[in-house]
């Protein structure tokens, strides 16, 4: 499978998914700001999907280029459970934006975890995005190598940034 996403399907298509996830989900973003989705309940933040995620042995990883603002911050501090298991990784020059559904899928595209971005934001006021979502397993891996290379800091020493850098990986 592979399908071209746009616009809302960002919300319906990727987000939820990665709602569904079992094992692991991989996210990786320049930009993170305080998001919500919608359940059968009722508006949440997508940080309390999270932490269930991570209650029931998800294991989630999240890059991201710069420190959240404040809403962000007070939402994360309403779920302890993600201080101590939410796996976390700050990094400057990440620009891309990759989400790994359970290491079986992937969605490449433009849309920052934003409201606006692939959030549940209106029509009227959503950025317009795109972006691919595909199962073939050589996109699938190669997106998370350059994800685990990240991860684990291999491009550290090279970088250039490290003055940039709040927390080096490596």
């Amino acid at each position: 499978m592979l399908t071209f996403i746009s616009n809302q399907a960002h919300y319906t298509e990727v987000l939820q998914r990665a709602c569904s996830v079992k094992k692991t989900l991989w996210i990786g973003t320049a930009d993170i700001k305080d998001l919500y989705v919608e359940t059968k309940k009722a508006k949440r933040p997508f940080l309390a999907l999270l932490a269930e995620l991570i209650k029931k042995g998800v294991e989630v990883r999240l890059i991201h280029a710069k420190e959240p603002g404040p809403a962000f911050r007070e939402d994360f501090d309403k779920y302890p459970l993600l201080y101590d298991r939410l796996e976390r990784v700050l990094c400057p020059r990440v620009h891309f934006k990759i989400l790994v559904f359970d290491c079986a899928e992937v969605y490449i595209g433009s849309a920052n975890l934003t409201g606006a971005g692939i959030g549940m934001k209106a029509e009227t006021t959503r950025n317009f995005e795109a972006g691919i979502l595909t199962d073939q397993p050589e996109i699938v891996e190669q997106a998370m190598n350059l994800f685990d290379d990240v991860w684990i800091g291999k491009m550290c020493k090279t970088c250039k940034r490290r003055m940039y850098c709040a927390d080096p990986i490596a």
